[in-house]
């Protein structure tokens, strides 16, 4: 069996970059303004909670991160932009399966002013890239709302495998059920995955660099 390298995870937190962000250890010196960028409830619409507006609410969800990824149950990232080297989002490894060489992707919150810029798309590459590449990962999988299409859309699009509908699967902010779409990309896929993200990611970033385009 192929060996995994979760512990490098820990041992080297990696930083992550390409064109246009850079995935960076979530980290202390990041909180001001990764709360800035993410303090809009269009960002929390289809996560569990909903601390914008609320900076006491910001700062208890910014330091769950880091004590998750201190107790090693998650590795926290936050996505800064290389053009001015500020926060716009963060994502996370999560349900860490060493033994199983699987893991989940979550928690993208991104920064309205940053959604269609090739932000995010560049972000799931470099982990995605990260996660079967460097940790050996036979397994990498979402989970979204059901009712959140722009989501859903996106992993489809990467292209993730839809793998079914858990209901009732969480309780949201408010008291609403939230049943939960899941998807995934197998080590067998990858290749295929990695060459269809690269080219759409090709095309938003050139699309955003032509001043005609809006």
């Amino acid at each position: 069996m192929p060996a995994t390298h979760f512990d490098d995870l820990f041992r080297r937190p990696p930083t992550l970059e390409g064109r246009r962000v850079r995935l960076e250890p979530f980290a202390e010196r990041h909180r001001a303004e990764l709360l800035g960028a993410l303090d809009d409830p269009a960002v929390w619409r289809w996560v569990k909670v909903d601390p914008s507006g609320d900076r006491a609410q910001l700062d208890a969800w910014f330091d769950d991160a880091l004590a998750q990824t201190a107790a090693r149950q998650e590795f926290a990232f936050v996505t800064v932009d290389l053009a001015d080297g500020r926060p716009l989002g963060s994502s996370r490894y999560l349900a860490l399966r060493p033994a199983d060489r699987g893991l989940e992707i979550g928690w993208t919150l991104v920064a309205p002013a940053a959604w269609g810029s090739g932000a995010n798309s560049e972000a799931k590459l470099l982990m995605l890239e990260h996660a079967f590449e460097k940790l050996g990962c036979a397994r990498v999988e979402f989970k979204t709302d059901a009712m959140n299409e722009r989501a859903r859309a996106a992993l489809a699009a990467l292209p993730s495998r839809f793998e079914g509908i858990f209901r009732k699967h969480m309780l949201m902010f408010g008291g609403r059920w939230r049943d939960s779409a899941w998807y995934a990309i197998s080590d067998d896929e990858w290749p295929q995955t990695r060459d269809q993200l690269q080219r759409r990611l090709t095309r938003q970033l050139d699309a955003r660099q032509d001043p005609a385009t809006f």
